[in-house]
């Protein structure tokens, strides 16, 4: 359904009565977790219905300011109200029973649109869910809304699209929430969902997160399928969670685990998953945990920045870790060059003809002929239809994380480092530099670490809050773990979200009435 349809009519859609609003304006929405809802559901304080028309009332009421949902789920009240019933006969709790999610709008949602922010597939509504989408429903998820993007997800910068415009940061409404997935970054920081969904070819999960004080887990390549996702990349793209806690995030990426036909890559995973990943969420988890700090990441810093990162190493250390400081890889500058590989077309192409099959958008250069009401995204769309190959060495192949030269080699120097001084993680800012001015994304585009190491090597990496500027805009700290280290990077963020616990909603004022 239509955002805007949608919210004209829920006046109508929530009008049941006093006692019910009552109830609803009861629900403390702001930071709300899945075991907080979880307790409510078993004790009655409020059903999952209930639940979801506050969340609806907050959307209406705040994301005029912040453009970060792109259209809203008509079936999210009955999907609650199933769950409800559900609840009521059986007396028990799905994994994510009951627990509204916001989806990034490039990922395949049955009966919703996803347009990845363009105008070429503003009509398309896919038939069937993504298998991540499936297994969140599965597991008791209400699909709430999907979210604003970066147009295709091109853009690390920012967050704009021609289907819904510009998602403005809510911690500063001047600023960039980041991209490409900053509809979802700047909802879920707002306490419009749960938790919610974001991908990631370069920074895409990870810099919204940090922009928007939220926890983002880039997962290890090959851990979670990417099947019905509108793909960037497909050999660095990842689907993953960014949530408000360290502990929602687990809950939802433990869903998402699993090997899919569909994506060979998944097949990399077997044997070294886990069943129970909530298992890691130990408050003690950082000590005796050595930690090594990737000082070549810092060499161009924010002051503020620069302040916060000197604060996460102490408080690493008083928190029970050994700190390594400084860690130097071996040929670093020269490893992460000549990473990226001009994939878009090949890739895009075959998501149209498996998924939107619509006559008059099969290829690069229909979407083209369509257009964009962003020159940004325009001038990435031609930039794509002129290249092919690897960046700079078109002649040379480009391969996924196992199988590619350039991708093994760098990554085995990482992680030769880290087993030689037996580390558990690396470290480093996940951007450098504050969000950058909305009017200014571009100027002010600097410090963005996230592309540099993990979409290459496929190493799953995690942002953390790790505290505000003066003019309270979010940091993130970064944890980079070994190949399938989820387990242990879930031990050390964990650690470090419950010992500085520097996670805080934003102030949002309802906009003037005129």
């Amino acid at each position: 359904m239509n955002k805007n349809l949608f919210l004209a009519l829920i006046g109508i859609l929530i009008g049941f009565g006093c006692q019910t609003s009552q109830e609803e304006k009861a629900i403390q929405l702001s930071e709300l977790s899945i075991s907080e809802i979880h307790e409510a559901y078993l004790s009655g304080d409020y059903t999952a219905e209930q639940l979801t028309r506050a969340y609806l009332e907050r959307i209406e009421s705040l994301d005029e300011r912040i453009n970060s949902i792109s259209v809203i789920n008509g079936e999210a009240l009955n999907q609650a109200k199933a769950l409800d019933q559900e609840l009521k006969n059986t007396g028990k709790l799905r994994p994510l029973h009951g627990i509204p999610l916001i989806v990034k709008d490039n990922i395949n949602t049955r009966g919703l649109p996803t347009t990845a922010g363009s105008l070429a597939l503003k009509d398309f509504i896919p038939d069937e869910d993504a298998p991540i989408i499936a297994k969140l429903v599965d597991a008791g998820a209400i699909i709430l809304a999907k979210s604003n993007m970066a147009e295709w997800a091109f853009s690390p910068m920012h967050s704009e699209s021609s289907t819904f415009g510009t998602t403005r940061n809510p911690y500063n409404l001047d600023h960039v929430p980041a991209g490409s997935s900053g509809g979802t970054g700047a909802a879920v920081a707002a306490n419009f969902g749960t938790v919610g969904l974001g991908t990631d070819t370069g920074n895409s999960i990870r810099g919204p997160s940090s922009h928007n004080a939220l926890v983002g887990f880039r997962t290890t390549l090959g851990l979670i399928s990417r099947t019905g996702i509108v793909p960037l990349y497909l050999r660095n793209d990842v689907v993953g969670p960014m949530c408000r806690t360290v502990e929602d995030a687990t809950r939802v990426m433990e869903v998402m685990v699993g090997i899919d036909p569909k994506d060979p890559l998944t097949e990399y995973s077997k044997g070294k998953t886990e069943v129970d990943y909530q298992q890691f969420l130990v408050k003690s988890g950082l000590e005796n945990a050595r930690i090594g700090v990737l000082r070549e990441l810092t060499e161009d810093m924010d002051s503020e920045i620069s302040g916060l990162f000197e604060k996460a190493i102490l408080d690493l250390e008083s928190l029970g870790a050994e700190v390594i400081d400084p860690v130097v890889i071996p040929n670093f500058s020269e490893l992460r060059q000549n990473q990226w590989c001009a994939t878009f077309q090949e890739d895009l192409e075959a998501f149209l003809s498996e998924y939107v099959k619509n006559d008059s958008v099969q290829t690069l250069e229909d979407i083209i002929r369509v257009g964009s009401n962003s020159q940004f995204a325009m001038d990435r769309l031609e930039m794509m239809a002129g290249n092919s190959g690897r960046w700079g060495l078109e002649a040379e192949d480009c391969g996924n994380a196992y199988e590619d030269p350039r991708r093994i080699a760098f990554r085995e120097a990482i992680e030769a480092v880290m087993d030689s001084l037996q580390l558990d993680a690396i470290v480093y800012p996940s951007w450098n530099y504050p969000a950058a001015r909305i009017e200014r994304f571009q100027e002010e585009y600097r410090g963005d670490n996230s592309q540099i190491i993990s979409p290459h090597t496929g190493q799953p990496a995690f942002t953390v809050p790790m505290g505000f500027t003066n003019n309270d805009l979010p940091a993130g700290l970064q944890f980079l773990g070994r190949m399938y280290s989820e387990p242990t990077l879930i031990r050390l963020t964990y650690a470090y979200e419950q010992g500085t616990k520097h996670r805080k909603p934003p102030k949002i004022s309802e906009p003037k009435k005129e």
